[in-house]
């Protein structure tokens, strides 16, 4: 049986490691589903960027800002090799563990083929569906 993988979440913010979080989601979004780069760059100073890896390796990152609507969880994104290995799910669960105390309004914009992993987490959907750099997302708020 091989050894389970080992998925480490970390906070990142010196330049190396916001790298790899960069190159992560260029991949994921303007790679794989021609996102507009564009519109992938943006708020990266106000954001707090999380890098996670497995066994040692970069495999996803993700981001939580603050706006004038709540706290946003944005930028879930999980290179190929290592998805459907619970790496989303650890980037979900740190990324919530790190918002402030006061954090009473948690909403993100979910594809919609990613909306059960936020479900998990206590996420329901609010409002149309709607289209967000050419793919479908509602958002979804913690309840």
């Amino acid at each position: 049986m091989p050894e389970p993988k080992k998925i480490v979440v970390q906070k990142v913010s010196d330049q190396p490691n916001l790298d790899k979080v960069f190159a992560i989601r260029r991949e994921v979004f303007v790679g794989e589903q021609n996102c507009p780069p564009e519109l992938e760059w943006e708020h990266e100073d106000e954001s707090t960027h999380f890098l996670a890896t497995v066994d040692g390796e970069p495999a996803g990152a993700s981001r939580w800002r603050k706006t004038d609507n709540g706290y946003k969880l944005e930028r879930f994104a999980v290179l190929q090799k290592f998805r459907g290995q619970g790496v989303a799910q650890e980037l979900v669960r740190t990324v919530l563990a790190d918002l402030p105390a006061d954090a009473e309004y948690i909403y993100l914009n979910a594809q919609i083929l990613a909306m059960g992993l936020y479900a998990k987490f206590g996420f329901v959907a609010e409002g149309p569906q709607f289209e967000e750099a050419g793919i479908q997302h509602f958002k979804m708020v913690k309840r």
